[in-house]
């Protein structure tokens, strides 16, 4: 059996066998930008603006558990691939049920916190009277299932790490669609509210969290026999095929390795950076608009930051498909196919950069009329604010992919001083000076100067490090 078949990542990839890997991630990401927006829609169209606005209010709460998440899954998928990329199959099994158990323990002691303090958490992150007995609905809920958000956040990324990234992209529709169904039920049918989006959310959470555990505890069974992490298996007993539909990559008996947990983190910290990040700003945006505008204010920039989610997700999608490439070819020394790996993944990035540009700049209209066609004032500063945010698209493609890249690297420092600036340090400084002289327009002039000043960061950090990974 060759080393291509026992490990996907092991593969001579092309430019084309490099977009196919990727693919599946980049349309499961995609497709889940599509579920959260039409979430947002109908709540928008069959709520109001107000429960609209609402959601954009608790949303660092769910920024923070993602982002825990998305660190341990992509800090854990450097570790983990890096290992299989030594030949150390075993040990990486270990690591991988050690973060996946870390992440179920952290999403517990979210809801339990949450749900705590509940009330304090709304009023301290800007809730208005009006807005507050939606903010409470919605958050209640979605505290309910963090600890599925959090499993179906890591599984989406170490399905790649697994090799399996169709699998990751097939239950992302499946999600989706139940969102879908579910919130058509919840909120049109039995006119549940703000509650039955929270509920459907819920619902797509769980989905891949149940068949994702299904599908590596599966995978731990080797022609019936479970497998202990520290047995060692005779090597021609690794060359053999494994069974249809299961991974090299499952549940074991973890050691409970603490250095892998701080590595992992160590290594994903620039994801949390960027959620966390992302849940400031998005305070500091919704404290500056209720300020300037009210509630329509708010309900603009909801749809600005969801629809920026959404139009994200390729770059965000094609990083993560591509990052247990760089891994595991960084991990075995082959210098050669890291150097192509990377080349391919730059030009395709510079290509769909100015494509989501152009799709932003020429259809914002059109998307901000489907999100407030019942309210003209919130249209209105919505269309307005796309012409100017748009820009911002042709930088953050090469940031979300270098960020991605250091962290594939197990440069987690790099990666994380990225993350900080362009969705925090930057963006933060435009988001306090420029409003005070623009207003409004200040407001939406944040985003594209704090990707720019950015990208400039971004290129001196892929100079400097160019000798020490061979990446160019």
């Amino acid at each position: 059996m060759t080393e291509t078949q026992k490990n996907p990542l092991a593969e001579s990839f092309n430019a084309l066998s490099l977009i196919r890997f990727a693919f599946p991630s980049m349309v499961m990401m995609l497709f889940m930008g599509l579920y959260t927006i039409v979430d947002t829609i109908f709540v928008a169209r069959f709520v109001d603006t107000n429960a609209l606005s609402s959601i954009n209010i608790v949303c660092p709460v769910i920024n923070l558990i993602v982002g825990l998440g998305t660190m341990l899954a992509t800090g854990g998928s450097a570790v983990v691939a890096k290992k299989m990329g030594n030949g150390n199959t075993e040990e990486a099994r270990s690591n991988f049920t050690l973060i996946v158990v870390a992440g179920a323990v952290i999403g517990l002691l979210i809801t339990a916190a949450g749900l705590l303090f509940l009330d304090e958490i709304i009023w301290g992150l800007g809730a208005s009277e009006i807005l507050f007995p939606y903010c409470k609905d919605y958050l209640t809920i979605q505290l309910m299932f963090a600890v599925c958000n959090m499993m179906q956040v890591l599984y989406q990324n170490l399905f790649v790490t697994a090799g399996k990234p169709t699998l990751g992209l097939v239950l992302a529709v499946l999600a989706g669609i139940a969102n879908m169904v579910f919130d058509y039920v919840f909120i049109v049918l039995l006119q549940m509210g703000i509650k039955g989006a929270a509920i459907g959310t819920g619902i797509g959470y769980i989905i891949p969290s149940i068949i994702g555990t299904i599908f590596f505890l599966r995978g731990s069974r080797f022609g019936g026999a479970e497998l202990e992490c520290g047995d060692r298996i005779a090597a021609d007993r690794r060359e053999e095929a494994l069974p249809p539909g299961r991974s090299e990559l499952h549940f074991c008996k973890p050691d409970m390795d603490v250095s892998v947990l701080l590595k992992s983190c160590s290594n994903g910290v620039s994801e949390l950076v960027s959620q966390c990040s992302t849940a400031v700003t998005t305070f500091l945006f919704n404290v500056t608009m209720m300020k300037l505008l009210g509630e329509d204010g708010i309900a603009a920039i909801t749809v600005l930051i969801y629809s920026q989610f959404l139009l994200t997700t390729l770059y965000i999608g094609f990083s993560m498909g591509t990052a247990p490439v760089v891994s595991y070819n960084y991990g075995s020394g082959n210098v050669k196919q890291l150097k192509k790996t990377v080349r391919i993944c730059f030009s395709f990035i510079v290509g769909i950069s100015i494509f989501v540009f152009l799709f932003s700049l020429l259809g914002g209209e059109s998307i901000a009329k489907v999100f407030a066609e019942n309210n003209r004032n919130v249209f209105e500063i919505t269309k307005k604010g796309f012409v100017i945010f748009s820009f911002s698209f042709l930088f953050s493609g090469c940031n979300i992919f270098s960020s991605a890249l250091f962290t594939a690297l197990s440069n987690g420092k790099a990666s994380a001083t990225i993350s900080f600036l362009r969705t925090f340090g930057f963006i933060t400084v435009f988001l306090l000076a420029l409003p005070r002289f623009l207003e409004v327009t200040g407001i939406w002039l944040a985003v594209p100067f704090a990707e720019l000043f950015t990208l400039m960061l971004t290129v001196y950090l892929i100079c400097r490090h160019r000798k020490q990974y061979n990446y160019f």
